[in-house]
């Protein structure tokens, strides 16, 4: 760790908007080419003030004893300088303005706001976000011990480098168990999550200055996976002889006509099925995820495949259309699924959703502001994540252009 730094101490006025001819005394102190600024709470007119050397005018009584305040200042924030030296902690304003107001620099510490935002979250977020963040917790927690030999850190030792020290951990970060190391959208999203946490601990007061404010986010654009019409087809009409093949089957596919992810699927209740606004069946329910409405036109297969779970026994004792799988299992099942389709892509739950906004609907004409209220998304832009042009549909546009240009330049050429 760095001990010697550029460390700078000077007294500014601050005027008020309405008062102009006093001010309030700040110490302003400087390591290196961060800044902090102490209210000193005195005042003291600005024609009396010497700017240059940041201290009282004159040799009277009361500038000299005003001067001595100020020189009695210094040595203390000095002293607060050489104390982090000492002690080899880290020397920020921060941490000087904190040993100097007799405030323990070191009050809150990482876990601390990271178990506060979670226990107040839990109530807010999903299980499925929530679950999320206690996975950042505990890649928190394995950088903190291979990094710091520590178990947490004071949030004031949080800094820039930190931040990258952690991302650079996370991409080299190799899992014990089977799954697969972090690809840069992952590690990005642990950030990210890294970052709504400590802008929290920033809200609330714990540390002055925001580590974040110069370190940006780097997701690269992915191409979302979906199925083709060949291979939607395949995948219904295929015949299982395994019950729990078929269930997820069915679900999926059930998906893929109405763009429900697996929470919203997994959790559709009979009584959401309704009759709607054209005498067809619409689903009216909402999104776990947003509380975003949802209102979904039932289309035959989906409307088909809810009418054969309506009495499954494990449906009806939990009052819901499909009977309860955890997504971890239904993804593994789509994995044997795949196989025996002969389909090569990663199958799992949500290529479902993609499946529907592009095979299903943009593929056949839907516009997309009804692709994106049926998904219900808060706007245009997230659903033009999902949209696929396909060659399909670009076949059938040029050629409708095709026809009309075959019929309208010869008569447009004549004279």
């Amino acid at each position: 760790m760095k001990t010697t730094h550029t460390f700078g101490i000077q007294f500014i006025v601050r005027t008020g908007k309405r008062d102009k001819g006093k001010g309030i005394v700040y110490a302003r102190i400087t390591v290196e080419t961060r800044r902090i600024e102490i209210s000193l709470k005195k005042t003291v007119a600005v024609d009396e003030w010497n700017k240059a050397r940041g201290m009282a005018k004159g040799s009277g009584t009361e500038a000299k004893k005003f001067n001595s305040y100020l020189e009695h200042v210094r040595s203390m924030l000095t002293d607060a300088y050489r104390e982090l030296q000492i002690n080899k902690q880290e020397i920020t304003p921060e941490n000087i303005k904190a040993l100097y107001l007799g405030d323990s620099f070191d009050d809150h510490s990482l876990m601390e706001l990271v178990d506060y935002h979670n226990t107040t979250q839990t109530s807010v977020l999903s299980p499925g976000t929530m679950k999320n963040y206690f996975t950042t917790k505990r890649h928190l927690d394995r950088f903190l011990e291979v990094k710091f030999k520590t178990a947490d850190i004071y949030l004031v030792q949080i800094n820039y480098k930190f931040i990258t020290d952690f991302e650079y951990f996370l991409r080299n970060y190799k899992p014990l168990d089977h799954q697969r190391p972090l690809n840069n959208n992952g590690v990005m999203k642990h950030q990210e999550r890294f970052r709504k946490m400590i802008n929290l601990g920033y809200r609330l007061g714990w540390i002055t200055q925001n580590p974040f404010d110069s370190y940006k986010l780097r997701f690269r654009k992915v191409d979302r996976g979906f199925l083709t019409e060949k291979e939607l087809y395949v995948i219904e009409n295929k015949k299982f002889g395994i019950e729990r093949l078929q269930t997820v089957r069915d679900v999926f596919v059930f998906s893929c006509y109405t763009g429900l992810s697996y929470i919203d699927a997994i959790n559709l209740r009979p009584d959401e099925i309704n009759l709607g606004i054209d005498g067809q069946y619409w689903i009216f329910s909402k999104r776990q995820k947003t509380g975003t409405k949802l209102k979904i036109p039932l289309l035959p297969k989906a409307l088909e495949i809810s009418i054969k779970y309506r009495k499954h026994p494990k449906s009806v004792s939990r009052d819901k259309v499909f009977p309860l799988m955890s997504n971890q299992k239904i993804n593994s099942y789509l994995k044997e699924i795949a196989d025996l389709c002969g389909i090569r892509k990663n199958l799992t739950f949500h290529l479902a959703r993609h499946t529907f906004a592009t095979t299903v609907t943009l593929s056949n004409g839907v516009p997309i502001e009804t692709v994106s209220n049926v998904l219900g998304h808060k706007s245009i832009s997230t659903t033009q994540i999902y949209a696929k042009v396909l060659e399909k549909k670009i076949s059938e546009d040029m050629g409708k252009l095709q026809r009309k240009l075959v019929i309208e330049l010869p008569i447009k050429g004549r004279t």
